[in-house]
């Protein structure tokens, strides 16, 4: 399907996206759940607002909502010289930082389309970004302890030459061909604000406002898009359960690019709501607890591999957390010891486990659920008109209590990924719902405990990853005959990654070397694996598939 827009009386076409049924859309506008407005309105509401309070601050920065107003419409103005237009995707790989804040904003302004990737991605994972999507953008760091990513845009580029532009955090100076961002934030424009402006006329609020990834399990990236519409509505839907007040700060330590921090609330969220964001680049224990104090956050995003690592900290006890009223889990299940844990240190806070998808459905546990409610369970849907089914193999709708696998469709859940037809024809019921592979049941109070997956995932610290992708890799090893990539339990990360691996004869693999191999094909560092296991042949489930349950149940044992 296609959407368009007009810009200077040109009709541009969207190509491969899947637009909510007209009698659905007719239904979440009558609700008041779409405003048919852009995503950059409601920033532009709390910019007048809110105009002298703090929006964001960083490690050096402090953005009132009025500068924060400024810098994104120099942003976009700059943009816009330098040849992009509405609609145009950029893949976004940027740190947590207030130039991210300014950067995301312009391109709202001009309804170009961040692709939300992450800055460990590598040119695996961007080529294959771009190929997808025909970004004609990259926004990055220069370099990263392990890459020089202009290395990686030039890379990129000579396949997919529709990609124009290197955008860097900083002045651009130490990259040949680059842009800076800091430029674009400062710089004269010459696009007038009236030109930017003139630029919504004939932009769609049903087309994306930002593409999320999603972690599927074929290894081959899908876009989530999020509509202008879907995308406000559910940031000022998350907010509404999370207990955000006046003079309220939140930390964002997680990659900004995430949903959950990006937009659930997140940044988003609480700028739409008038409080300040704190934004931080380092998940080490003594930054993120510094900063609690320095900035009295009240809100933070966790998995909860980086809330062990916080509460693990040495000297946390003599820490003032004093600020901190709620601490919002998500990721991965956050076990009830290491919850019961948090509660104890943070004495003030309340954590609040939440199960959401970038594909769209929020479930939250509420702040004034009961306390074996929130212990045990991750929530419940937030909008009334979230449709949420947990069905059998066979697609029927299991009796309450018994585990099924989560089915769900609503006013900000997709019903269908960016140019992905194929993919579409699997992933989504003939009614619309989103077949998720995740298993879930449904709890007496109402509220949804997770049961595990159907999707042959990896799920370390929060990030998925596809077995398929990684399996696919190390068979072309000239010793691997056969390869089972699963999970194996881990304290922190909630699970690590074994390769399980049948080798032809004569042959020999250690980790390092498999590890080695895997590095030949620049994937982000956290898809590769941390242990090895050689075995003679593979059990078999009864009809003769690798049975992945047995090789868990090994490594567990």
């Amino acid at each position: 399907m296609t959407s368009s827009a007009t810009a200077g009386g040109e009709q541009m076409e969207l190509q491969g996206l899947v637009r909510f049924p007209a009698e659905d859309a007719a239904r979440f506008r009558a609700a008041g759940y779409w405003e048919d407005r852009l995503l950059i309105e409601h920033y532009e509401d709390a910019f007048a607002a809110f105009a002298d309070r703090v929006a964001i601050v960083d490690e050096t920065e402090r953005l009132t909502y009025a500068e924060l107003a400024e810098r994104a419409m120099i942003t976009a103005r700059n943009l816009y010289d330098l040849g992009l237009r509405p609609l145009d995707r950029v893949v976004v790989q940027l740190r947590n930082t207030a130039a991210f804040a300014s950067f995301y904003l312009g391109l709202q302004h001009l309804g170009a389309i961040p692709i939300m990737a992450l800055p460990s991605h590598r040119f695996g994972e961007v080529e294959q970004f771009v190929r997808l999507s025909g970004a004609v953008a990259m926004a990055s760091p220069p370099a990263a302890r392990d890459v020089d990513f202009s290395s990686i845009f030039r890379r990129v580029q000579a396949a997919e030459p529709g990609l124009r532009w290197h955008l860097v955090e900083g002045d651009g100076a130490e990259v040949p061909g680059a842009v800076g961002i800091e430029t674009l934030l400062t710089r004269e424009p010459v696009t007038t604000v009236a030109e930017v402006l003139a630029l919504r006329d004939g932009l769609d609020a049903e087309n994306p406002a930002v593409f999320q990834l999603s972690g599927g399990t074929t290894g081959i990236p899908k876009l989530i898009p999020r509509s202008h519409n879907d995308y406000a509505f559910n940031s000022h839907l998350a907010v509404s359960v999370c207990d955000v007040r006046e003079g309220d700060v939140l930390l964002d330590v997680l990659p900004i690019s995430h949903n959950l921090p990006l937009a659930c609330p997140g940044m988003q969220g609480f700028l739409f709501a008038g409080a300040s964001v704190s934004l931080v680049t380092s998940t080490r224990a003594e930054v993120v607890l510094a900063r609690i104090v320095r900035d009295r956050a009240t809100h933070m995003h966790v998995v909860p591999a980086l809330l062990i690592k916080l509460l693990n900290h040495e000297g946390i006890r003599d820490v003032d957390l004093s600020s901190m009223r709620v601490i919002q889990s998500g990721g991965q299940r956050l076990q009830p010891e290491t919850r019961l844990r948090a509660q104890e240190i943070f004495t003030s806070a309340t954590v609040q486990e939440n199960f959401g998808m970038a594909e769209g459905l929020l479930m939250f546990v509420r702040l004034d659920d009961p306390d074996e409610v929130r212990l045990e369970t991750v929530g419940r849907p937030i909008c009334p008109d979230d449709e949420v089914r947990l069905v059998d193999d066979d697609g029927r709708d299991v009796a309450n209590g018994e585990v099924g696998e989560l089915w769900t469709r609503g006013p900000y859940t997709l019903r269908g990924y960016f140019n992905a037809p194929e993919h579409n024809r699997h992933a989504f019921s003939p009614e619309g719902f989103y077949m998720s592979g995740d298993l879930m049941w449904r709890h007496p109070s109402g509220n949804y405990v997770v049961a595990g997956r159907k999707k042959d995932l990896i799920n370390r610290g929060g990030e998925k990853i596809s077995a398929e992708e990684i399996e696919n890799l190390l068979l072309r090893h000239e010793s691997v005959l056969n390869v089972a990539v699963v999970p194996y339990p881990d304290d922190v990360l909630g699970e690590r990654m074994c390769a399980c691996v049948v080798l032809r004869d004569g042959m020999s693999l250690t980790l390092e070397q498999a590890v080695q191999h895997l590095s030949t094909f620049e994937l982000a560092r956290h898809k590769l694996p941390e242990k090895l296991r050689i075995y003679p042949e593979f059990p078999l489930s009864p009809v003769g598939k690798v049975s992945k349950k047995d090789l868990v149940a090994d490594l567990q044992a």
